[in-house]
């Protein structure tokens, strides 16, 4: 299936052809060897649409993943079957980074490990992450145990690939983390509640930053510096006024919370501004509705950007 077409990323679009100085834009010509796959935009909240975070760079028919919220491997298949983007095959899952332990990036890593293997990954996934994502790995491997001993005792349907579910977990600091023929991946450290990481990732055609979970920072704007995509958190006052707390806790504590740790619109148009992507993706976003959050991000930002939704591709 070809790269949709910008303005189908939002739900009216009566709302861009308001002002095309601001309208959404394909992000790559077709004939880039780099495609940027949203695999999962949405947050914690169960949006039936919106899977949980996750992103894949393709590059030259090799997958790399960041970030793994539920939902990963099943919408990497989907974007297998539906744009035809055979690296996405859940079997072919083989690198992957995190941007931060929090549990709506993370819940899907169990998945990330155990249903390829089910499915015939011969060789352990290799995976890059802040510190605690060694002790998380060997914590899951633990938990599956009695799956794993099943699958490859004399019995055991997977005996003959018994490598498959095994994970090298390494952690991470500032700077190049990852490199082969296809990537260099650099990490840059972000501001959130734990230790978090955005990724810079440059291929032989492309340059591309996610930022992950962070209030706005001076190390994303670096990492972009007229990159060709910049993909970035959001949400918009109106929806933060709006959102009821949970759980019963105190008025204004996730207020507190989001401004410390999370990004505007109007702190993201600056952002952009000043670090110039050809294109910049929202995801992982919060809003009253695609239509607030696109009238929104137009008062704060004159570039080209695009509302991402679960499998568009760039």
């Amino acid at each position: 299936m070809p790269v949709r077409a910008a303005l189908t990323a939002i739900v009216v679009s009566s709302v861009v052809a308001a002002a095309p100085s601001a309208q959404q834009s394909p992000g790559a010509a077709q004939s880039s060897s780099t495609k940027v796959v949203l695999l999962g935009t949405g947050t914690p909240g169960p949006t039936p649409d919106r899977s949980g975070p996750a992103t894949a760079i393709v590059v030259n028919d090799t997958a790399y993943l960041i970030d793994f919220g539920p939902g990963v491997v099943r919408r990497a298949s989907g974007a297998a079957a539906s744009s035809g983007i055979a690296a996405l095959q859940p079997t072919r899952l083989q690198v992957a980074f995190v941007t931060h332990l929090h549990s709506d990036h993370t819940v899907g890593y169990a998945d990330l490990i155990f249903s390829p293997w089910t499915l015939g990954r011969r060789i352990p996934l290799e995976v890059y992450g802040p510190k605690g994502i060694k002790e998380m790995t060997s914590h899951l491997i633990e938990a599956y145990r009695v799956d794993i001993e099943t699958r490859t005792n004399e019995d055991g349907n997977q005996r003959t690939f018994a490598d498959g579910y095994k994970v090298n977990a390494h952690e991470i600091a500032a700077g190049v983390v990852y490199k082969d023929k296809n990537v260099t991946v650099t990490a840059f450290a972000t501001r959130h509640a734990m230790e978090s990481y955005g990724y810079r990732f440059d291929t032989p055609d492309r340059s591309i930053v996610i930022s992950g979970d962070t209030n706005p920072t001076q190390a994303t704007i670096d990492a972009c510096r007229g990159c060709d995509v910049l993909i970035h958190e959001v949400h918009t006052s109106a929806w933060l006024a709006a959102r009821p707390e949970a759980g019963g806790a105190p008025a204004g504590t996730f207020r507190r919370f989001s401004e410390k740790y999370h990004t505007t619109t109007e702190q993201l148009g600056e952002l952009a501004q000043r670090a110039k992507p050809r294109l910049l993706v929202l995801y992982h976003y919060n809003s009253l509705s695609p239509e607030e959050l696109q009238a929104d991000m137009m008062k704060h930002y004159s570039g080209q950007f695009v509302i991402g939704r679960d499998l568009d591709v760039y």
